[in-house]
Formats: C-alpha cells, structure tokens, sequence
C-alpha cells in the first residue's frame, strides 16, 4: 500500500492485491481521504464491491506507535454483512487489511454457495 495525502494533495492510493495463486495485481485510486482511497483501489483489483456499514479503530497497544485494530462491517450484494479486522501501526493499512479480510469473507461465502 503506498498512500500520498495531505492539505492540498488528492488523497491517492496505489494498492497491491495478492490472490490466493500468488498473483498480484496493482490498482490507484483517489477518494475524500486515504482509507476512501484504499478500499477503492480494492474494490479495482478485486471487482467486487462492499458497502461499508461500520468503521470502528482503537488502539492495542500504548504510546505514540501504538498498534491500532480497526473492524469493518460491509454489507454484500447478496444482502449479507461481513465482518472484516486488520492491526497495524499504521492505522490506513490497518483499514485496508480489514477491509481485504471482509471482502475476502464476502467471495469465499460467494463461492461456497456456487459450489453447492
């Protein structure tokens, strides 16, 4: 994940997406800030799209490094929520782990019900 942001830069994203092959793949995207711009550049590299219902980050670790676990809610096409979290120190990347992790959820749920 490389972000740029700041007064008066456009947010931007450049995100590399790994599938469960090795295979990477790298989006950009802009957004309203950097964790907008991150789950859009996802959204690019995965195809898929999630609502996000919630967004909530606390801290678990102490001090000005802290580790910061962020958990999203996302809401699929299929009209179910997924739950996706991610930690880092870096709390954007710990916002796009969580949301690669709730995607992720979203497709294998896709897939078990097109295997069925």
């Amino acid at each position: 994940l490389q972000v740029t942001c700041g007064d008066p830069l456009i947010p931007t994203v450049t995100a590399t997406v790994t599938d469960e092959r090795g295979r990477a793949s790298v989006s950009c995207a802009t957004g309203t800030g950097p964790v907008d711009a991150a789950y859009k550049a996802v959204d690019k590299v995965v195809e898929k799209h999630g609502d996000l219902t919630e967004f909530s980050v606390k801290a678990v670790t102490r001090g000005i490094d802290a580790i910061g676990e962020v958990m999203v809610r996302i809401s699929g096409q299929d009209g179910r929520i997924y739950t996706g979290r991610g930690a880092d120190n870096d709390i954007v990347v710990s916002s796009a782990k969580a949301y690669v992790n709730a995607i992720n959820r979203m497709i294998s749920t896709a897939r078990s019900r097109m295997e069925a």
